[in-house]
């Protein structure tokens, strides 16, 4: 995984390790692991590497109730084996190189063929005796075979690079290891920034040409050339054969490209239609789903942010902050999108007495910094659900320079009487707070110029003294509500208050 993809990432919200344990322990590739490491006894024989021989493998096919007049139950063994030994779920004992003159690998002097030997490895009692973390540490440790296996050469490819002696010819096959892995690691970190992203994919499916177009159309080419779009085309072909790989260890769920389209049309008409059902033209959900579509499941992105966060990528989940101070979780979530913001703040409220929690929220929000604006907004999402007993502490900064804005806002809220009415300057600096914290969460959203209106509306020759207001993010401020504010006049206003704030600054 790439560090410098997505050097921040938004959080992600992951099952409990229970829960993902469980899901690891059924995965169909995993769970056919398990059962051959347990499988495995004195009488398993094994060549050089450690792979099943030939005359063994109907056995572990019987050994996991496959149909062994399927041509493809023999590779799923040898696959399931590979696993069980990377993973130490499988202990072997590779035979000794020691050719004869008849001899091969794993043959003796004279020709005669020697084995190595198998037995359960000792990390295969964590299956059953291990902590669910011990369980997701042998399931990780498969995914990395899994991974690499994916980003093989094809098996048509390796017949074709084929030379007449039998060997393989590297140079025909243009396979380069690091980069399909690098291309495949691509693939995935892009699957699960859609998945994370507020408004993203979530549970739903990815169209296959999407990612492709991802890792092959640069950012700012507008219409794809036929050149490219031949690269989306192939890239997408290859997607369909990795993710099929990777489904069985229960990485994703997918439906790979329908083979009826592939029979159907050439390689130009696949590349036009995967063009068009991973761009921004309306086309019927059906029609987008026969170029194939894949979706990360819950424990596809736990298996995918720890290698993110092996490889040193910031890749935040949801709860990790409910043991630190509020200072870093209002630092943290100031740059979370709302909803995983609200869910952070929700877990670190829940194993806190409500007043000292409070209490330390209102004292992390203070700052005349860039991102106090914003650390104020999301303690106020904080104080929302908030009921009687937080009110001895919002109180307490009432006569806060920064604070009292807030505070008079979430006692009124709650029809609290005895609430002194604030003073013009507070009611300045919270405007300017409050549109300053607006553009830091979201940006020049529409809503944000109503919002500038409704707070301007009320306040005759606002912005004939809102220039004094001593915040350091005035001058900005008024910039942006120069451009944003749907009266044109108030507009001018804020453009000519905007220049006087930038004159009186040092």
């Amino acid at each position: 995984m790439s560090a410098e993809s997505h050097p921040t990432l938004p959080p992600v919200r992951l099952h409990s390790d229970a829960e993902l344990a469980r899901d690891a322990l059924v995965a169909p590739l995993f769970a056919r692991a398990v059962r051959l490491a347990r499988w495995a006894g004195p009488g398993t024989r094994v060549g050089i590497g450690g792979e099943l021989v030939a005359d063994q493998l109907p056995e572990a096919v019987t050994a996991l109730g496959l149909d062994a007049a399927d041509a493809d139950s023999a590779g799923y063994a040898s696959q399931a084996w590979r696993v069980a030994v990377d993973t130490g779920l499988v202990d072997v004992t590779e035979p000794e190189e020691d050719a004869g003159p008849a001899g091969g690998p794993g043959a003796g002097q004279g020709g005669e063929e020697r084995f190595g030997t198998a037995a359960p490895g000792e990390d295969l009692a964590l299956v059953t005796r291990g902590a669910p973390g011990d369980v997701l540490d042998l399931w990780l440790a498969a995914l990395d075979t899994v991974l690499a296996d994916a980003a093989g050469p094809d098996l048509d490819g390796l017949v074709d690079a084929l030379d007449a002696g039998g060997e393989v010819d590297f140079d025909r096959l243009d396979w380069n290891p690091g980069r399909e892995a690098d291309f495949l690691d691509g693939v995935l970190a892009n699957l699960y920034l859609l998945t994370v992203t507020e408004g993203g994919a979530a549970d739903r499916p990815v169209p296959l040409p999407v990612l492709a177009a991802s890792m092959v159309v640069p950012d700012d080419m507008g219409e794809p050339t036929d050149a490219v779009l031949e690269q989306v085309s192939d890239a997408m072909m290859r997607l369909d054969d990795q993710f099929s790989q990777l489904e069985p260890i229960g990485l994703v769920e997918f439906r790979p490209v329908d083979e009826e389209l592939m029979a159907e049309a050439d390689e130009a008409e696949i590349a036009a239609g995967a063009a068009q059902a991973g761009g921004p033209a309306a086309v019927d959900d059906e029609d987008v789903s026969r170029y194939g579509m894949v979706r990360l499941t819950p424990l596809g992105l736990y298996g995918i942010r720890a290698r993110m966060l092996e490889a040193g990528v910031e890749a935040p989940a949801v709860g990790e902050l409910a043991d630190k101070g509020a200072d870093a979780l209002l630092d943290a979530v100031s740059f979370y999108p709302e909803n995983a913001a609200q869910a952070e703040i929700e877990q670190w409220l829940a194993g806190r007495e409500l007043p000292a929690a409070v209490a330390e929220l209102l004292a992390a929000a203070r700052g005349d910094d860039e991102a106090g604006p914003l650390r104020r907004l999301r303690c106020q999402q904080a104080l929302a659900p908030a009921g009687p007993e937080a009110e001895p502490a919002v109180r307490a900064v009432l006569d806060d320079a920064e604070l009292g804005g807030l505070a008079r806002v979430w006692l009124a809220e709650r029809g609290v009487a005895d609430v002194p009415a604030p003073d013009p300057e507070m009611v300045f600096w919270l405007t300017v707070d409050t549109i300053a914290a607006q553009l830091a969460a979201d940006g020049e959203t529409e809503e944000l110029p109503l919002l500038m209106e409704t707070l301007t509306a009320h306040h005759a020759g606002f912005f004939d003294q809102v220039w004094r207001v001593e915040h350091p993010a005035t001058a900005y401020v008024l910039e942006a509500m120069g451009r944003l504010h749907p009266d044109k006049k108030a507009a001018k206003e804020a453009r000519k208050a905007a220049f006087k704030a930038r004159s009186r600054r040092p």
